[in-house]
């Protein structure tokens, strides 16, 4: 807005009518000066006659668009006109009709009025790293244009660079340095002294007409152009340098923080942080060292914002000052246009900007490597011919030849894609599986070790349980081997549970579950001695703890004497001497855990 005031006439120019708030003087809102201000100019009927007579009295063509501004550009001033009827033809906007009755003036809503002219231009540079820097557009007749780069030199760059305020021309760019554009070719062989206004102002030829292509759009580089980068292959990774004044120049490490190396890297597009590297070379800097001291904090958003000291080519003298970084992301690649990030045209970072690949040989080793490189799944397929659209800037790689092992692209062979041979319309791209599957199938990679642990365990607890089994099994066959052999073998009983004769008997008496057949089979044999009969019904005595003195279950029957019908499993079936010695002395009540040896 500050910038059409300064190019608007003053009240003495084009009849006293100016337009504000656009590109250029030939474009913006609609003021008159009358009375010693300027006023807005209102109408409810506002179309392309009343705008011609604008643009003719203004000296900027043909009338292009007549429109009402939106609210946010609407004034705010005193209003010097409303309600204008022109027939088209006038020289003056105050020669138009502007006595309206009022209730014509009442039939709708007055707003603020605009016009595009056709002589209406603005130049920009689009597609660099910054407003100072790009491919030159023109905007015309309400589109925006190129320029040809036949004999684009810097003094036509130096130009643009005044036009747009930013410094000296550093470098005059052709061959679609910064990406091709679209749509017209406005200017074609500029050829200015450097002295011009506005490049329109320079000799040219005629206007729209040419003999180029979009492969022939010209670019600037500013002075005041600022960028960053790493000085490395990678782009992520090196001595960070920034540009300005045409130079590229150190960045001192003095009072640097981690936020600085956070906020140069997300600047880069390198991830959201880093690492500083410590260098031990010495010796004194070559080149500019511009900046020194720069503190970012956590309220900066931008490396641009950073506090530093002034610009100067000497902040620091000594290699060991010069900072070096690591960013976590040193080489970064992307699928733009698809529907997540699996998918699109595939842009590599290189030298601070996004670039695409071309696909001359691109196939599905090449495109695999893409898909790891994204963190993808496997890879669907490799497309060709801008499958995902035309992209811009600069193409890095050309003749991409992958083995499908590499972890990245920039580790394949390839040629640099600065030869020409290659357009953005051969660009490639690349479809790889959704992410989740590639998550999924690692997940089950990890489950298949773990259940072979399962089932290798399980097989080594059975067969050592199985070992063990046998061992108990062979001890307990050699102590039963023994005592076949022995000539008197050794009664031992272990107690079960210890009671007194007397207690165990009341026990008995007041339990009803238990019937007096079961009490009778628990009476020692006839054939059995008082002093055995002792031996039998000794608290600590069980049947199944006695090994040679048991007593069969009913007289003549030894059918029932076998170890499986007395219900253990484990019995033995041992020699019995009956009845015993006279000599041999019952155990005494209550001392089951003894143990008594018999001896014949």
């Amino acid at each position: 807005m500050a910038v059409a005031s300064l190019l608007s006439p003053g009240p003495a120019g084009f009849g006293s009518l100016r337009l504000v708030g656009g590109g250029s003087r030939c474009d913006g809102r609609v003021e008159i000066f009358q009375d010693g201000a300027w006023g807005r100019v209102l109408d409810e009927q506002w179309d392309v006659q009343e705008a011609s007579v604008v643009c003719r009295q203004l000296r900027c063509g043909e009338a292009g668009t007549a429109y009402n501004p939106p609210k946010p550009e609407r004034g705010t001033g005193p209003v010097g006109l409303r309600g204008v009827r022109c027939a088209g033809h006038e020289a003056k906007l105050t020669l138009c009709n502007t006595s309206l009755p009022s209730s014509a003036l009442a039939a709708g809503l007055a707003e603020d009025v605009g016009v595009i002219c056709w002589g209406s231009r603005r130049v920009r540079l689009v597609n660099g790293a910054g407003r100072c820097a790009g491919r030159v557009e023109i905007y015309s007749q309400g589109i925006w244009g190129t320029v040809c780069d036949d004999g684009w030199d810097l003094s036509d760059a130096a130009v643009v660079c005044h036009q747009l305020g930013c410094g000296e021309a550093v470098e005059a760019a052709g061959s679609a340095r910064f990406g091709e554009g679209s749509g017209q070719i406005w200017l074609d062989g500029v050829n200015c002294s450097g002295a011009e206004a506005a490049l329109w102002d320079c000799p040219a030829g005629p206007w729209g007409q040419h003999d180029c292509g979009h492969k022939e759009d010209a670019g600037v580089v500013c002075s005041e152009f600022m960028a960053l980068r790493l000085e490395n292959s990678d782009g992520c990774s090196g001595r960070l340098q920034v540009f300005y004044n045409g130079t590229w120049g150190s960045v001192c490490s003095n009072s640097m923080t981690q936020d600085t190396v956070m906020l140069a890297c997300k600047e880069l597009g390198c991830g959201d942080g880093g690492s500083l590297e410590i260098r031990l070379s010495s010796g004194r800097v070559s080149g500019p060292a511009w900046l020194d001291r720069v503190q970012c904090g956590e309220r900066n958003s931008s490396f641009w914002q950073c506090p530093s000291t002034p610009w100067n080519p000497q902040s620091c003298e000594y290699l060991e000052e010069e900072i070096h970084i690591t960013c976590n992301a040193r080489e970064k690649i992307r699928a733009v246009g698809g529907k997540d990030g699996c998918s699109g045209r595939v842009e590599v970072w290189h030298h601070g900007s996004w670039g695409t690949v071309c696909d001359d040989s691109w196939d599905m080793q090449d495109a695999e490597v893409a898909c790891r490189q994204l963190g993808c799944g496997p890879v669907v397929s490799a497309l060709h011919e801008a499958a995902f659209g035309m992209g811009t800037g600069p193409i890095w790689l050309e003749q991409v030849e992958c083995r499908g092992t590499e972890p990245s692209l920039q580790d394949c062979w390839a040629q640099p894609g600065d030869s020409g041979a290659c357009r953005h319309k051969e660009d490639a791209a690349v479809h790889c599986s959704d992410p989740t599957q590639g998550r999924q199938s690692s997940s089950r990679r990890v489950s298949v070790p773990v259940i072979m642990c399962i089932i290798l365990g399980t097989l080594v607890c059975l067969l050592l349980a199985l070992l063990a089994g046998q061992v108990l099994s062979a001890g307990a066959g050699r102590r039963g081997s023994s005592r076949a052999q022995e000539p008197f073998p050794e009664a031992v009983y272990e107690e079960i549970g210890c009671s007194p004769a007397w207690e165990k008997r009341a026990r008995f008496d007041r339990s009803g579950s238990y019937s007096e057949e079961s009490l009778t089979q628990l009476q020692p044999h006839p054939a059995v001695s008082e002093e055995q009969k002792g031996l039998g019904s000794a608290p600590g005595g069980s049947l199944r703890s006695w090994r040679s003195a048991d007593v069969p279950g009913a007289e003549g029957d030894t059918s029932s004497l076998s170890p499986g019908s007395m219900g253990y499993d484990d019995a033995e079936e041992v020699p019995v001497a009956l009845p015993c010695p006279a000599w041999a002395t019952p155990i005494p009540p209550c001392r089951g855990h003894d143990r008594a040896a018999m001896s014949g």
